[in-house]
């Protein structure tokens, strides 16, 4: 079942010329994974499974700060979703945020979207998190990922 995107989310996608399938292949091992999903945060534990932990890390003024959680969808050349909090309970928000990864056959490629979703079960708060996520995110993972496949 697919993962439904909610309303507040961050969103990030490119072209790549390539198959969902070709594509599909850089999610189905921790290394090729890590190759373009592990930049900018540094991912510690993947492993594409139902249930599965996925561990990362990102530095934040001076100091290494573990986050992640665990797959919550999987289709293969399609999606896969992991609900993700940080870890220090100082910076957890009260429910796991999504992120989902979607892959959609267009023309003679697919295009790739990489969602941070679920702001709006944050109540308030929602909005201003959306907002610094927004301005902080870039696209570097998708064009990472072109480059490997193209």
């Amino acid at each position: 079942m697919a993962t439904r995107i909610s309303t507040m989310h961050v969103r990030r996608s490119a072209f790549i010329r390539a198959t969902p399938e070709r594509i599909w292949e850089e999610f189905n091992s921790f290394e090729h994974f890590s190759a373009w999903f592990g930049i900018g945060h540094l991912l510690h534990e993947y492993e594409l499974k139902l249930g599965a932990a996925v561990e990362l890390s990102v530095e934040l003024d001076g100091t290494r700060q573990p986050y992640g959680g665990v797959i919550t969808a999987i289709r293969p050349a399609r999606e896969v979703s992991f609900a993700i909090n940080w870890h220090d309970p100082s910076m957890a928000w009260p429910v796991p945020m999504l992120w989902t990864i979607l892959l959609t056959p267009t023309y003679d490629g697919t295009t790739v979207e990489i969602f941070h979703h679920g702001f709006e079960r944050l109540g308030a708060d929602g909005g201003a998190q959306l907002e610094s996520f927004e301005e902080g995110w870039d696209n570097k993972h998708l064009k990472a990922l072109r480059a490997i496949i193209e």
